[in-house]
């Protein structure tokens, strides 16, 4: 089968990933694969730093997190947008946590040559101050861009 999707330079932020064939609407795209690691070991290390407006890390629980900056895929590279054409799909393992996955599928459809994109969705205990939001800025182009990654406070 030709493959659907590949990663190269990307308008939005560094890299992104890109579909080479049409993707229908519902389509499961690709798995978002890494390490899975805690909160507490994420924290740890700067890969978990909230003031780097860069990230490669999946919740999947409360305790759990896939971590791509270890063992990751091309799913890492998928940029976020405020008016995405994918969502993030957790596939929950409720036995083990740590076996859950998280998967990428098309919410509408997709044309080729066009950027694969999903709502990060990034939530924060931390006030979100004009600092904050500048650090996780958005930069989807979009009409309806919010102008940050990080969810809104409920």
């Amino acid at each position: 089968m030709a493959r659907k999707i590949s990663a190269r330079k990307s308008d939005i932020h560094g890299n992104g990933v890109f579909a080479l064939r049409p993707i229908a609407k519902g389509e499961r795209i690709i798995e978002y694969k890494g390490k899975r690691r805690t909160h507490e070991e994420v924290d740890a290390e700067e890969s978990g730093d909230v003031e780097s407006g860069h990230t490669f890390l999946f919740t999947l629980d409360e305790n759990w997190v896939i971590d791509a900056n270890h063992g990751g895929n091309s799913a890492r590279w998928i940029n976020t947008s405020c008016e995405p054409n994918c969502e993030a799909v957790l596939e929950e393992d409720e036995e083990d946590p740590r076996r859950s996955k998280v998967w990428i599928e098309a919410i509408r459809d997709i044309r080729p040559g066009e950027e694969l994109t999903y709502d990060y969705g990034i939530t924060l205990d931390e006030p979100h101050t004009a600092r904050l939001k500048k650090i996780w800025a958005c930069h989807c182009g979009s009409p309806k861009c919010r102008g940050t990654m990080l969810s809104p406070k409920r």
